[in-house]
């Protein structure tokens, strides 16, 4: 027999197997020797009241073994001698759609800017080193996008947009925990992604599609109004090469180049808003004490602390964003004259400091320029980061100061000691961050120090500048079919298009444009 149960338990109960199997015998009335497994379907911690319980959906087989595997498998044949759609990107968006067009009998080609997951980190630790940035190989740009090494968190508000437990399934099937199908905030963690992404990419080249690195659109060939394919130069080499076919665009949010040739091109493209501020550093265990309402902090059976605060000021958000408990802050810019933060943590979240984005939302309205360029909140990004860079003396050396020094308008004279490996410069950011920005984010931390006492401390470290939280442009697709708007055969997809948030909504995005890309080419 299988039975299923939502039970409320403390910590330590949650912490094992036996444990959860013994509570339910015991609470259900069942002979705990009858119960042969006890399988984890949810889990989320309820942290309101001083005593922190965790709900747990269980399912239990009672005399009887499982004979269903963990996560629901994904087929995939092979589509060696099938026809080519080129995807450009091979973040979670262009995965998640050359996965998805194998399944549906279509062969992905994916062209790839950066390098593989395993080169590109080494690229990765020479930022702190040397000061430089590799404007092909960084937290953005390679294999597995910016969620490869930028945290590789799963949770996702975008319920509605399409399968999210198919993502969270096709990630188990090629090597993440199963973990990620029960908790409410899934994370797979830095240091295990890696191997998930090479897994992936070594599904689509079995079944015979084709992964490029280091190979960059330049342009689409366009006939009339319909996309035929692209051309790429090949970084290596410096040769140019062609590729046939419709195209699906999931180059991220940071691809600068391609917003830029869309715009030439008169590909109809249009400002999106974003979101701007800091990355907020505080000690973990100061976000466990106050999340866990105890001075131990999360003691022995609780992971570390997240955190979420939203507020308005002046008419315009401002919150907390992609938290990393017990993770690092990391430079995140994508080219020279940049400086960009952004956080992340390895799957035992197990550092000492916990950081999150803390950022105003942006609009179009509120950056000037010409109201009839696109390009004019990717350029307000610009300008700001480049303004970062030269506080910082035109190093990766990030522009910092401390949380209340910052609401007080005072310059920090002495930092604490931080996640940031190329290092900090005290920085009055009060002062030269642009005052739509500073002013509601110095109310905000004001709402947030009520709602949390003790979240508004001088121990806590605002790290210059968060500003890649979203793309700053969307391409605009129609609703029904996603392809572009006025082109045929073009599919924007995923963050860089400007219809997703993160890893999971990502995928989501690349699915359904695969689907939408085989029903065009009379797949489906």
């Amino acid at each position: 027999m299988i039975q299923e149960y939502q039970i409320r338990v403390l910590p330590v109960v949650a912490s094992h197997e036996q444990n959860i199997r013994q509570y339910v015998a015991d609470e259900k009335g069942i002979d705990a020797r009858t119960i042969n497994a006890v399988r984890v379907l949810k889990r989320s911690i309820d942290a309101r009241q001083r005593t922190i319980f965790v709900n747990l959906t269980v399912r239990v087989y009672i005399n009887e073994m499982p004979q269903d595997d963990e996560y629901v498998k994904t087929e995939y044949s092979d589509v060696s001698s099938k026809p080519a759609v080129i995807v450009v990107g091979e973040g979670p968006g262009g995965l998640f759609a050359s996965l998805r067009l194998i399944e549906l009998g279509l062969r992905p080609i994916v062209l790839e800017r950066g390098k593989n997951v395993r080169e590109r980190k080494i690229d990765l630790a020479n930022i702190g080193k040397t000061q430089r940035v590799d404007p092909e190989s960084n937290y953005c740009f390679g294999e597995g996008g910016a969620g490869a090494y930028s945290d590789g968190k799963l949770y996702t508000r975008s319920k509605k947009r399409g399968n999210i437990e198919k993502i969270l399934n096709v990630f188990c099937q090629h090597g993440a925990s199963t973990s990620i199908l029960a908790d409410a905030h899934p994370h797979i963690g830095t240091d295990k992604l890696p191997k998930v992404i090479e897994n992936m990419r070594e599904t689509i080249i079995r079944c015979g599609g084709e992964v490029h690195f280091q190979t960059k659109m330049t342009r689409l060939l366009i006939n009339a109004d319909t996309v035929v394919g692209a051309e790429a130069v090949n970084l290596k080499t410096g040769a140019e090469e062609t590729y046939h076919g419709p195209v699906i665009l999931a180059t991220g949010h940071s691809a600068r180049d391609v917003y830029r040739y869309l715009a030439e091109a008169k590909v109809e493209i249009e400002a999106k808003g974003i979101a701007v501020g800091v990355r907020l550093e505080h000690p973990s265990q100061l976000i466990d004490q106050i999340q866990y309402h105890s001075k131990q902090g999360r003691g022995k059976y609780l992971p570390a602390a997240e955190y979420s605060f939203v507020t308005q000021v002046d008419g315009r958000g401002v919150y907390s964003f992609c938290m990393c408990p017990g993770g690092f802050v990391i430079p995140a810019a994508t080219d020279k004259e940049q400086l960009v933060v952004n956080g992340m943590s390895p799957s035992n979240r197990g550092t000492q400091w916990s950081n999150s984005g803390m950022v105003v939302e942006t609009r179009p309205e509120d950056v000037g320029g010409d109201e009839n360029d696109p390009l004019r909140v990717m350029h307000f990004q610009e300008k700001l980061e480049r303004d970062c860079w030269q506080q910082a003396n035109m190093k990766q050396t990030a522009p910092a100061q401390r949380m209340a020094d910052f609401v007080n308008g005072r310059l920090s004279y002495d930092l604490p000691k931080s996640s940031y490996a190329p290092g900090l410069i005290s920085s009055p950011l009060h002062f030269w961050m642009p005052k739509q920005i500073s002013r509601r984010l110095q109310e905000g931390f004001k709402k947030f120090g009520k709602m949390s006492h003790g979240f508004l401390t001088n121990e806590a470290l605002m790290i210059a500048t968060e500003t890649r939280t979203s793309a700053p442009v969307r391409i605009v697709r129609d609703r029904e079919t996603l392809q572009h708007v006025r082109i045929h055969g073009l599919f924007p997809c995923g963050e860089g298009a400007g219809y997703a948030g993160g890893i999971v909504s990502a995928g989501v995005d690349g699915e359904r444009c695969a689907e939408m890309c085989a029903e065009y080419v009379g797949a489906l």
